[in-house]
């Protein structure tokens, strides 16, 4: 009998859980065709319908991981500064989940800075992050809760700290648990909250001494 189009979805769903299961065990190092064949029970000249070549099996595999992370649940953040946490939150590797996903992203990247079409790639969806984060960021601003700015720069700093903070948990957990993560988070946020330090042009130090008096009679 010929095969339906609700056999091939099916097929096809097959085809992503078996990708998946690789790159949870072996990272996107291991992920081959010949992996996903084995882990589906099936043979390298089956996959090459869905994935002619490898690049085409590891760009699913983004598209695949792409879509898991977006259907992540997320923290309900309420408005304002406390959505801005709650998004830096989810990015971050705070439980075994979202760990297992972020090593796998991290995996990624090399093989990415490798093919100039899937640097392009992940430079547009960490574009989209950057553009979800900067109307949270502009929003907490006209609440006064952040200080005035450009809400897309502020963003971007944002994001780069808390991706730098996921490098960090994920090659020294021990050293950046979960609770020392969100700890890091508030002191970023607060020092962010606060504004930039004064330089030293603007600080006015206070006249004492002889200055002192010269300004008292000119006053």
């Amino acid at each position: 009998m010929p095969r339906t189009k609700g056999d091939h979805e099916a097929r096809r769903r097959e085809v992503s859980e078996a990708v998946w299961r690789v790159l949870a065990a072996q990272g996107f190092d291991g992920l081959t065709l010949r992996a996903v064949a084995a882990e589906l029970g099936a043979t390298t000249g089956l996959l090459t319908h869905y994935f002619p070549a490898k690049r085409d099996l590891v760009r699913h595999a983004l598209d695949l991981l792409d879509a898991r992370t977006a259907a992540r649940p997320r923290r309900a953040g309420g408005e304002g500064l406390a959505a801005v946490r709650a998004a830096l939150l989810d990015i971050l590797p705070l439980t075994p989940e979202a760990t297992a996903s972020n090593r796998i992203w991290v995996s990624s990247w090399d093989t990415a800075l490798a093919d100039p079409g899937l640097s392009s790639d992940h430079a547009a969806r960490y574009a989209r992050g950057r553009a979800r984060l900067t109307e949270l960021v502009a929003a907490a601003q006209e609440r006064g809760e952040l200080p005035p700015g450009d809400p897309d720069r502020v963003a971007a700093g944002a994001q780069s700290f808390a991706l730098g903070l996921v490098v960090q948990a994920l090659l020294d957990p021990a050293r950046f648990p979960p609770e020392e993560q969100a700890r890091l988070l508030d002191d970023y946020l607060a020092a962010l909250a606060a504004g930039p330090p004064l330089s030293p042009a603007s600080r006015k130090v206070p006249p004492c001494g002889t200055e002192a008096r010269r300004q008292g009679h000119n006053t």
